[in-house]
Order: C-alpha cells, then sequence, then structure tokens
C-alpha cells in the first residue's frame, strides 16, 4: 500500500484542550468575575465531570433533555453549542454569563496545545507530498487555531462535521476529505483517537491508526510513527 494522503483527526490527535482549571480562570477572568482559589478548583471539577469543556472527559451521565442534542452535537453548530452549555448549566456558578464565555474561551486558539511532533509530523508529510486533511467532529471553525499555532501551511483540507451535517464514524464525511485530497480512499490513512469515531474510516477502505488521548506533555512522540508508514 502506498499512501498518498493522510487524514487526521483534531482535539486529541494533532491538538490537546487546555486543561479544566484554565479554561475556567479564562473565562472567569474575561468577565472580571473572581473566585478563591479552593472554589475555583472545585467549579472546575464539576464542570470536567458534567462533560461541559469541548475536547475533554465525556460526561459521566448525559440528562435526559440534552440527550439528543448530544447524539448529534456535531451536525451542526447549534447543537454543539446547545449540548456543551447545556452541560455546563448542570453546574451552579456564580455568574450566568460564564454558560456562555466558557463556551466562547474554547473555541480561542489559546486555549488549544499542539502536540510536540505535531508540526514536524505535518512538515515531513508536507516535504513528501502527501496530502494532509483534517477531519473533525466539531461544531465550529477550527482553522484560526491552525493559523495562530503556524500549521494552517501543513493542511491540504479541512473537513468539519458541522459544515456537511454529517459526524464520524459515517463513511461520508471521510469519503468528502478523501475526494478534497484527490486520493483513492485505499491509497488514505486515518490517524484519530477515537476508535468509535475514527474507525468509520475503515468502511471506506482506509487505513486507520490510534493514538491515544492523553495530556501533551505525556505524549511526546506518537504521531512520528505515521512518517514511517508513507516511507
Amino acid at each position: 500500500m502506498t499512501i498518498k494522503g493522510v487524514l487526521f483527526d483534531f482535539s486529541g490527535t494533532l491538538f490537546r484542550i487546555e486543561p479544566a482549571g484554565s479554561w475556567l480562570r479564562a473565562a472567569l477572568g474575561g468577565l472580571g468575575v473572581a473566585l478563591a482559589d479552593a472554589e475555583s478548583e472545585r467549579v472546575a471539577a464539576a464542570l470536567e465531570r458534567a462533560g461541559a469543556l469541548p475536547g475533554g472527559a465525556a460526561p459521566h451521565t448525559v440528562p435526559e433533555h440534552l440527550a439528543t442534542a448530544w447524539a448529534t452535537r456535531d451536525r451542526s453548530a447549534g447543537l454543539h453549542r446547545a449540548a456543551f452549555t447545556g452541560l455546563a448549566r448542570e453546574v451552579p456558578l456564580p455568574d450566568p454569563r460564564l454558560y456562555d464565555a466558557l463556551y466562547e474561551r474554547h473555541m480561542a486558539p489559546a486555549a488549544w496545545h499542539p502536540y510536540p511532533d505535531a508540526a514536524e509530523v505535518l512538515a515531513g508529510l508536507r516535504e513528501r507530498g502527501v496530502g494532509v486533511a483534517v477531519v473533525s467532529n466539531i461544531g465550529w471553525d477550527l482553522r484560526p487555531v491552525f493559523r495562530a499555532h503556524g500549521l494552517d501551511r501543513h493542511v491540504d483540507a479541512y473537513v468539519l462535521s458541522y459544515e456537511h451535517g454529517i459526524q464520524k464514524p459515517d463513511a461520508r464525511l471521510f469519503a468528502v476529505a478523501c475526494d478534497a485530497l484527490g486520493v483513492d480512499p485505499r491509497d488514505a490513512l486515518m490517524v484519530g483517537d477515537d476508535r468509535r469515531a475514527d474507525s468509520g474510516a475503515a468502511d471506506l477502505g482506509c487505513a486507520v491508526r490510534f493514538v491515544d488521548h492523553r495530556e501533551v506533555e505525556r505524549r511526546p512522540d506518537a504521531l512520528r510513527p505515521v512518517l514511517d508508514l508513507v516511507g
């Protein structure tokens, strides 16, 4: 097999969202709301358990009134916002403006950190003439994140679920990416961290490789084997 195109997931694969504590502190600071350190830590932990941080831990329990929005959250910007702000509202916060502020914060480029080997691997694929597409279940435009971190120049196409009304593991989303790169799915490799969502690429004929969704400092080189696979 000759790999002519590589499809990458975004969150947990190329980038990792900031910890819940810094996410909350940024939203508090933006509104000028003060919380004691102990209270801030308690609230951040409660938000994390609720699954309110996109790209963070999944909710322990999805409330029944949010079940539909949660299941289809990546099909539109409105559903994505409704699902995550809804989960956040399960946690009492000192200022009601914080629910929207938290959602806005998670879309900020500063809230995302590339994995240490992401730039090296994307640049290496570019040097080898291998096309790169980002295929993400998401409800907002992540292109500014790539631009802010200097990685946009290595990406040929972005295929975002909310822009197509299709979410992984639906093979149609991976097909859009392969078409955008002009490669046969049998000549493409999908790299992701979600064994359910990203395995949908295999239904199309793509090879699939998984990485672990870990903190940035605990996963320094999981992407580098991709360069060995393409030769």
